[in-house]
């Protein structure tokens, strides 16, 4: 059995990006994780010792946000994917990054990228 945690929207204002506007002002980024999981035993006995705890993989996202800057999100994606592999109980992740103010002269909603591991 395969069971699934989604996490989507944790942000925070980084200063990552390829430009020195981007590392000088920063812009805000946000961050979706899924990771799978078996919560069998979290089931039985409703303690969240047994299962992944959500608020961990938040703060594991905001902290990569805010903390050092990288030029490019697939990096930083990459750097939340690792920590978040590394959780007791999480069998596989993805991370997407959504960078909305990027740098992109013509108009668009939004960019993100996704990693997911193993």
């Amino acid at each position: 059995m395969t069971d699934k945690i989604h996490l989507t929207g944790v942000s925070g204002i980084g200063y990552h990006g390829v430009f020195e506007q981007e590392k000088r002002e920063g812009q805000t980024f946000s961050v979706d994780i899924e990771v799978t999981s078996d919560f069998s035993a979290a089931v039985k006995s409703d303690d969240v010792r047994d299962t992944v705890n959500y608020a961990e993989l938040a703060n594991i996202a905001h902290a990569a946000i805010i903390g050092e800057p990288f030029d490019l999100i697939e990096k930083l994606a990459d750097v939340i994917a690792r920590e978040c592999l590394d959780i007791s109980g999480v069998t596989s992740v993805t991370v997407t990054v959504h960078k909305p103010n990027a740098p992109i002269e013509v108009p668009f909603e939004n960019v993100s990228v996704s990693r997911t591991l193993p």
